[in-house]
């Protein structure tokens, strides 16, 4: 009975927000993800078209923040708030403060105005999302009203992830450019780009032009989980220039993107651009159906290493992220059991077996990207067979096993699938839902995640951070992702950014006022959190 009330109650204040003009009450103060501490008054602040935004500090990327709330509200007021280096009466003060931690803020909205501090440009970019989440969502008004609140706020973890695979079906540069706003929103700043695998390489390598002329075309797709071909082909790829853009883009949000460069597994598409990568040397192509290829790379030729050492080379040049992800999951030994060039290289190395072999790959390719100046992240299988004490182990099996990568020294960025995996169904009525990955996560699962649950503050300073991830075998399109995303992306920010006590009614509620706002801007997204229990 009382998620029957607390659903009535939501979808009646949807309705309210949809009736037209709330300028005459108090809006909603919902917020996603929630802030640590928030203080809400019974006064407001009208924001006008021409209420000033008054950047003070020297800092060139504060004007990101001036740009997200130009870009927000000048469809809304008819026309971009003046921006100004100097103190004005009835603005909106941006300000800097070394005290504070650099993603922190604090917000204070008063009728007289609005005043931001905080410990980066970054945290005065969120507190500006914050600000534009206090706002009503609706379009037209000479003015907006906004509740006076004071806000204090800083993230749980210096890394909130998202990863979206564009190897298995790909994604328009306006799309990825479309999420990293969605992501902007949600106070997430890492974008966990999958570029390549069996069935797609994705991104342009000069050197080796074979990867994207042939790795990134298949000619069909398998029809759902039958070897049936849908006879429609699919291809893309990101030139260089595009790739620079895209992370150009996400840097004026405060993301970071780290590529993924799968190795030793996961190449067909690779093998398939250059047969000699491979143990066999021919008969290889890029993969149209879903699963995992007992073909990968040869770890016993040294071309395969050169290989990847200027691949990576080129992709360092275009990525500036401290860390590279080089996949290092699910790869099959069969092929390395019948190569006589890997059996030789395990002779050579004195490697016991096939998973050391792999641990062998891993560190040498770890070795040329530390020369490099960065730092790798690896699925969980990098571990198996020995693992370096600085390599970064992305962790999805859950606690437990995080536990272990833990107990071995090493840092992790934890991704739980059971909480984390949104190509997963969001209901267990299949045959209503869009096909999707077997497994069940629905929206309060999605909500319980909880990083910091079974772990003492010792173990997580060992925790770099969270990441949500959306594999794409059944996802052609990205009305399809957002749908798959949201509104788990909300649940999972409120976990990867906010201190503040879990609430799932108080959750659902905010969630209810966000979707207006997803309305406005046209995304697509599921409605299950509403549906009767």
């Amino acid at each position: 009975m009382k998620k029957l009330l607390t659903t009535i109650s939501c979808l009646l204040l949807i309705t309210s927000l949809q009736a037209g003009n709330t300028l005459k009450r108090t809006p909603s103060v919902a917020v996603i993800p929630q802030p640590a501490r928030m203080t809400v008054g019974d006064k407001v602040f009208t924001l006008r078209a021409a209420t000033p935004i008054c950047l003070l500090a020297e800092a060139p990327e504060l004007a990101y923040a001036a740009e997200l709330l130009n870009r927000t509200l000048a469809p809304v007021l008819g026309g971009e708030l003046p921006v100004s280096d100097v103190r004005r009466e009835k603005g909106i003060l941006l300000s800097l403060s070394p005290a504070m931690r650099p993603e922190a803020y604090e917000l204070k909205v008063a009728p007289r105005g609005v005043t931001i501090t905080a410990g980066s440009p970054a945290g005065a970019f969120y507190a500006c999302q914050t600000l534009l989440q206090l706002c009503p969502a609706a379009a037209g008004a000479a003015a907006v009203q906004i509740p006076c609140v004071e806000i204090e706020d800083a993230p749980a973890f210096d890394l909130r992830g998202m990863m979206l695979d564009v190897a298995r079906h790909f994604f328009t540069v306006g799309e990825v450019k479309e999420l990293l706003d969605l992501l902007a929103m949600d106070k997430i700043n890492t974008f966990h780009w999958h570029l390549t695998d069996d069935q797609g390489w994705r991104i342009e390598i000069e050197k080796y032009p074979e990867l994207t002329r042939t790795g990134s075309y298949r000619p069909y797709t398998t029809i759902k989980r039958t070897l049936t071909p849908d006879n429609t082909p699919h291809a893309g790829y990101y030139t260089r220039d595009e790739v620079r853009e895209i992370v150009t883009y996400a840097a004026r949000r405060f993301i970071t993107i780290i590529p993924e460069i799968e190795v030793p597994g996961h190449a067909m598409a690779a093998l398939a651009s250059y047969p000699w990568l491979g143990c066999k040397g021919e008969g290889y192509a890029v993969w149209c159906r879903w699963g995992i290829s007992k073909d990968v790379y040869c770890a016993g030729k040294e071309t395969t290493f050169e290989f990847l050492e200027e691949v990576l080379d080129e992709v360092m040049d275009l990525f500036p992220s401290e860390y590279i992800h080089i996949g290092g999951d699910e790869c099959p030994k069969d092929r390395w059991k019948e190569c006589p060039q890997c059996q030789a290289r395990m002779k050579a190395e004195g490697l016991a077996d096939e998973k050391e072999l792999q641990s062998y790959t891993m560190r040498r390719v770890e070795r040329f990207v530390r020369s490099r100046g960065r730092k790798i992240i690896g699925w969980d299988e990098i571990y198996e067979g020995g693992l370096s004490n600085t390599a970064i182990v992305m962790s999805r099996y859950g606690n437990q096993r995080t536990g272990e990568v833990i107990a071995r020294g090493n840092t992790v960025i934890m991704c739980p699938a059971k909480h984390c995996y949104f190509d997963y169904y969001q209901d267990d009525d299949y045959d209503r839902e869009p096909i999707a990955h077997r497994s069940l996560l629905p929206i309060e699962q999605a909500y319980q995640l909880n990083p910091r649950k079974d772990f003492t503050e010792s173990q997580l300073k060992q925790i770099l951070g969270v990441e949500c991830n959306l594999w794409t075998e059944y996802i052609p399109d990205f009305s399809h992702a957002q749908y798959m995303l949201l509104p788990r992306l909300d649940a999972f920010s409120d976990a990867a950014w906010s201190l503040a006590p879990r609430d799932y009614e108080n959750f659902r509620c905010r969630v209810a006022v966000m979707f207006k706002r997803y309305d406005t801007i046209g995304y697509r997204y599921a409605t299950h959190i509403f549906q009767q229990q």
